[in-house]
Parts: structure tokens; sequence; C-alpha cells
């Protein structure tokens, strides 16, 4: 990391591991990256906001899912950082990368209540997949922090 971009803050943020009632886990492909990148719901927390309120915040703007149950905060946070292409551009430059608090919720809804053509979309299309399949298609700076979830929520449903 270049010298202009190493003190810059990591940003607060939220993800949240969305499970239907298969226990296939959210994803969903983002509109400004041209590659085959799937993502689960993330985004920053607001000034004065909580972590579980960011998380339902970001999934309502992102998703349209409003009818979740929380399963689980997952313990601890994650922390990335923006590959060099990416510094000074993601976040107007603000941040190196962000830490995040992770959510495990429920989808109490049906497929027809999920709609990402939101006020400000972020996503391309989105889908049901199984657990073990979120390593396969994240971009690899997030790679280390789905395999971490892959393992943890792994074994919150085996108990």
């Amino acid at each position: 990391m270049s010298e202009k971009f190493k003190n810059l803050p990591l940003r607060s943020g939220v993800g949240i591991i969305v499970l239907n009632k298969e226990n296939k886990v959210f994803v969903a492909k983002r509109i400004d990256n041209s590659k085959d990148y799937w993502q689960m719901p993330q985004g920053g927390v607001d000034g004065g906001e909580s972590f579980l309120e960011a998380a339902y915040r970001e999934l309502r703007e992102e998703t349209s899912i409003k009818d979740v149950s929380l399963i689980k905060e997952i313990d601890g946070t994650f922390t990335y950082e923006l590959p060099k292409n990416l510094l000074g551009i993601i976040w107007k430059g603000k941040y190196k990368g962000q830490k995040q608090k992770w959510f495990l919720m429920r989808f109490l809804g049906v497929d027809k209540d999920i709609d990402i053509k939101t006020d400000k979309p972020e996503f391309l299309e989105w889908k049901w997949i199984d657990l073990d399949k979120i390593t396969e298609a994240v971009v690899d700076f997030k790679l280390h922090i789905y395999e971490e979830l892959k393992i943890r929520v792994k074994k919150l449903l085996i108990k």
C-alpha cells in the first residue's frame, strides 16, 4: 500500500448472511463490477446507528428484504483492505478498507418480496446458493472473510 493511503482509516460496516428456509444463502452480483463476483448484503454504519440497526437498514436498502429474524450476531469483527486499483476511488477515497460486524438472519418472506431495483441499486441480479459456494464467486480481497463466515455459520447450523 502506498504511503498516500497507508494512514487512511477503516470504514465501519456491517454484513448480513441471509438464509432461506432451505439454509441457502442470499448473494447478489454487483452493478459496478463487470466480472462474475457475488456478495452478501453489506454496507456502512451511519452516525448514531448501532451495528444491528445498520444491518437491517442496509438489507432493506439493497434488497427490499424486511421480513427477517436475527439468528446470531457473529462474534468479533472482520477486516479487509481494498486492492491498489480501488484505493482512492471507493468511498470517495476516504477509507483504505472496512471493519465489519456480521449478522446471521433468517428470511421469513417469499422470493417475490426481494427487489434489488431499489432507489440506489447496487446489484444486477440475485440468487440463493449453498453455503459452501459463497467462497467461489467473491472478490479476492474479501475471500478470507467469506471463508471464516462459512466455517462459523456451518457450526451454528449443525447445533
